[in-house]
């Protein structure tokens, strides 16, 4: 019996103390001190020192300098590689953290307004339409097992690159009563089929009895741009097609200047727009090669300007992005950007790429009597925090158009071709 009661008691002994080593100021430190630090050559990033803790830097102390202060330590980040810095206790390591230092890297940030023209792999699918024929109605194309959101991508051994190429296979297949073999490109996978035309009664043309579509055009902003390899983003979300829901799949795309002609102002349950239109000189100011969940990328064929911040500026990476104040740059009428004062609620450093890293609210009064908050056609433009360019606007919150969501650059620098974590970026592909 006294035995078990001895048992009970260090059991409770040790209960109680690892509960108590919890809360020792070291212990903590050890539990909220990441275990590996990215951050750009230059740069300081601040953790805490429990006073009874020393650090050390590694054997060669290369790339980092560590300074210790009261209550923190300063880790400044001197050339690019990586080194460690160790913290002991009583001469006792008890915690590493690996630090990496990134290459310096800064981007001209963008707010311009910009038209967006994409073509498409192969024609799309958008509907169905019933042919009326001498015996009833009914859609070749539905028949054939083609859904909205297809692409049509060859037709008889052929590539479809726009929709003129399909209307003589057509017309011809119609003539001499023969199918034509299709290839349609369905998520990932490519599915073939035949498909009868069917001349419409009254008419000499033989339909498909399906709605087909090789371009879609819109409105967005540019968020930055690389100065030495001209790459771009822009836009911060993917571009879907209106009818299908579904992202487009680019065969390739220009962008132009735009000019915004008026705002229709946000309000709770429906979200704002800006209204506008290409600018008059149709002048191409770049290609599009990419559209992707994080917006569109390409190549710009010359240098462009927004007249506020038109200088190299440098970025943060996303645990470098702080909740609190930050500017976004946009366009509200015609050309000319200008800056606009926004709240960072909440963002989440984000180890692996996600389109929506941070909340934002916009608090500028002017920008709040325009719009009423983020609307359509505002997705793209660069949020500046502390003299960094940190990411994009790229979403507005329906219930609440005050507010929205936020893409932090590094993902989008990373979609546009540009690897800032090698040593040489404009290897990059």
């Amino acid at each position: 019996m006294s035995l078990d009661w001895l048992r009970k008691c260090i059991g409770g002994i040790l209960l109680v103390s690892l509960c108590l080593i919890g809360f020792y100021k070291p212990v903590q430190q050890f539990i909220d001190t990441p275990n590996s630090v990215r951050m750009m050559a230059g740069d300081q990033v601040a953790l805490p020192k429990a006073a009874s803790v020393t650090t050390m830097g590694s054997s060669h102390n290369e790339h980092v300098q560590v300074r210790e202060g009261k209550g923190q330590l300063s880790i400044q980040g001197n050339s690019v590689g990586k080194d460690e810095v160790v913290f002991e206790l009583a001469g006792l390591p008890i915690k590493k953290v690996d630090v990496e230092v990134l290459k310096d890297f800064k981007v001209i940030p963008g707010g311009q307004s910009i038209g967006v023209k994409l073509n498409t792999v192969g024609v799309l699918v958008v509907g169905h339409h019933l042919v009326e024929t001498d015996g009833g109605k009914m859609s070749p194309g539905e028949k054939a097992g083609i859904q909205v959101g297809d692409m049509i991508t060859e037709i008889n051994g052929t590539k479809i690159e726009e929709l003129a190429d399909v209307a003589p296979f057509v017309q011809k297949a119609g003539e001499e009563a023969k199918s034509l073999d299709v290839v349609i490109k369905r998520d990932q996978k490519t599915v073939k089929t035949q498909l009868l035309p069917l001349k419409e009664k009254g008419d000499k043309n033989y339909k498909l009895g399906l709605y087909i579509r090789d371009s879609a055009a819109g409105i967005g902003t540019m968020t930055f741009y690389d100065p030495k390899s001209k790459k771009y983003g822009a836009l911060g979300h993917v571009i879907s097609d209106m009818d299908t829901k579904k992202p487009i799949v680019v065969e390739n795309g220009e962008i132009v200047n735009s000019e915004v002609t008026s705002i229709q102002k946000g309000t709770d349950g429906k979200p704002g727009e800006k209204l506008a239109r290409f600018s008059s000189d149709r002048n191409i100011i770049g290609n599009i090669k990419r559209n992707s969940p994080f917006g569109i990328f390409g190549e710009l064929n010359q240098s462009i300007k927004n007249e506020l911040m038109d200088k190299p500026m440098p970025i943060a990476l996303s645990h470098q992005v702080k909740e609190g104040p930050a500017q976004i740059l946009t366009v509200v009428d015609g050309k000319e950007v200008e800056m606009y004062d926004i709240e960072i609620v909440s963002t989440i450093p984000q180890k692996y790429p996600a389109t929506k890293g941070m909340v934002l609210k916009v608090t500028d009064p002017e920008l709040l009597k325009k719009t009423g908050g983020i609307v359509q056609g505002m997705s793209g433009s660069p949020i500046i925090q502390n003299g960094k360019v940190i990411g994009a606007v790229t979403h507005v919150f329906v219930n609440d158009p005050t507010s929205g969501y936020g893409v932090h650059i590094e993902w989008m620098l990373s979609e546009a071709g540009i690897d800032i974590y090698k040593k040489d970026h404009n290897r990059a592909s």
